[in-house]
């Protein structure tokens, strides 16, 4: 005969029989607990999800001026920061990126540099919300960053010419700058490899007792880069790990000729980030003060949990992906030229100015003038500059050079000996050297 069991029953659950099925009355999703190792609450309806915000709507994005740049309702416009003195630093700074951009588009299509980038405005607002000390890691358009931080026109027109003046002894593809004087990573042409690298530049930060919490890495990249595998690796190392690295996505709707809306599925980057377990947030790309007061709520935010935040920046590339594009061929003219007129953030941010008695026309029209002097001024000069020694080949790469770079530049300097002043094309391709040659073939 079998003898009856006495069972306890948790007070959180009772049971009661249906058809002779236990079944639980429980009333919460709270009272069935969790899931081993997680704290995944147990519900027992059965419930698929396809959104972050848990109804459904999409993401939203942070603004604070309009496209008349007037405030919107229940914006808080950041007065501690915004003084007339800043505000005309951010302005200048932002209508010298579009006047850098058509100088330079022009140049490159005389074949005078090889190739050339540009994206004004969205850059500026996270140029003046980091430190000035912060590493940056950029892809191909944060020029601004630099600018904003005291890197020289002439240095700028040094490195897209790759005269002797040129930190990177014109090793580099024009705009692949780098600067350690301000905390500026060179750029490198593979897309999405400074991602990663951020996430480790975040963590020697974090390990240096002298710049622990007090310094992040900071990293840009656009929506076609985080379509690369690098993104995910970064976002889980900086997540994880952890470190103090801000990752500053512009989404300006296309990957050179793909449209996001063929990149991605889900409610864009900003979905992405909870998935890491960090902080994020989108912010409208063509409102400088948003963009400065999202980046400046991040950086806090990586120093204070010392782990990655993710800023989504939404913004619209009206200029073509690069010289070597023509973006007509796979969206219309006629869009571009609307989105000029309804949504262009250096009248935005001009407006806003106005309205406050900081600005009017003659100042605009004087800036305008002497922006496109001074960039014309760094280009000629730049222009008439000589090439690096051409010993520089062959320089900063091992600290011993090895057997086999010493017999390229041997067999070079033989060459040159030999030919260097009889054959017409290599007499005149010396000319453009600081030393002519002279130092190799001696």
């Amino acid at each position: 005969m079998m003898r009856s069991l006495s069972v306890k029953y948790s007070p959180l659950l009772t049971r009661v029989r249906s058809r002779g099925r236990a079944l639980s009355t429980q009333p919460t999703s709270s009272s069935l607990g969790c899931l081993p190792t997680t704290d995944s609450p147990v519900v027992s309806k059965l419930a698929f999800f396809n959104s972050v915000t848990g109804d459904g709507s999409k993401i939203p994005s942070y603004r604070v001026l309009d496209g008349s740049g007037i405030p919107i309702e229940g914006a808080e416009v950041p007065e501690a920061c915004i003084s007339e003195q800043f505000a005309r630093r951010l302005y200048e700074n932002m209508q010298l990126l579009p006047t850098l951009d058509n100088i330079l588009y022009n140049v490159q299509r005389q074949g005078k540099i090889s190739f050339y980038y540009g994206e004004e405005a969205a850059v500026i607002g996270s140029a003046a919300a980091l430190a000035d000390d912060d590493e940056v890691l950029a892809q191909y358009r944060e020029v601004g960053v630099l600018l904003w931080r005291g890197f020289t026109l002439d240095r700028v027109m040094a490195q897209c010419f790759g005269n002797h003046e040129d930190s990177g002894k014109g090793r580099q593809m024009p705009v692949h700058f780098g600067s350690k004087q301000h905390h500026f990573h060179q750029i490198s042409s593979p897309l999405a490899t400074q991602i990663p690298q951020a996430a480790g530049v975040g963590y020697a930060l974090k390990r240096d007792p002298e710049r622990r919490s007090k310094n992040v890495a900071c990293v840009f990249f656009g929506e076609g880069a985080a379509s690369e595998g690098d993104f995910h690796a970064g976002m889980l190392l900086a997540s994880t790990l952890p470190s103090p690295t801000l990752f500053l996505a512009r989404n300006n709707g296309f990957a050179i000729s793909t449209p996001s809306s063929q990149q991605y599925y889900g409610d864009s980057l900003s979905a992405r980030g909870p998935g890491y377990g960090v902080d994020t947030v989108r912010v409208d790309g063509n409102d400088v003060l948003a963009v400065m007061s999202a980046v400046k709520e991040g950086r806090r935010r990586c120093l204070e949990g010392g782990r990655g935040v993710l800023v989504e920046i939404m913004t619209y590339r009206v200029g073509h992906h690069s010289t070597s594009d023509d973006s007509f061929a796979y969206r219309g003219r006629q869009e571009v030229e609307n989105r000029k007129k309804i949504d262009n953030p250096i009248t935005r941010f001009r407006l806003f100015m106005e309205s406050r008695g900081w600005w009017n026309g003659t100042e605009e029209e004087e800036l305008k003038s002497r922006l496109k002097q001074d960039v014309l001024a760094a280009f000629k000069r730049a222009e008439t500059l000589k090439k690096p020694n051409l010993t520089e080949l062959f320089s900063d790469v091992y600290s011993e050079e090895p057997w086999n770079i010493r017999e390229q530049r041997e067999e070079l300097a033989g060459l040159l000996q030999k030919y260097g002043q009889v054959w017409e094309p290599w007499r005149n391709e010396l000319k453009i050297f600081e030393d002519e040659g002279k130092k190799l073939s001696d």
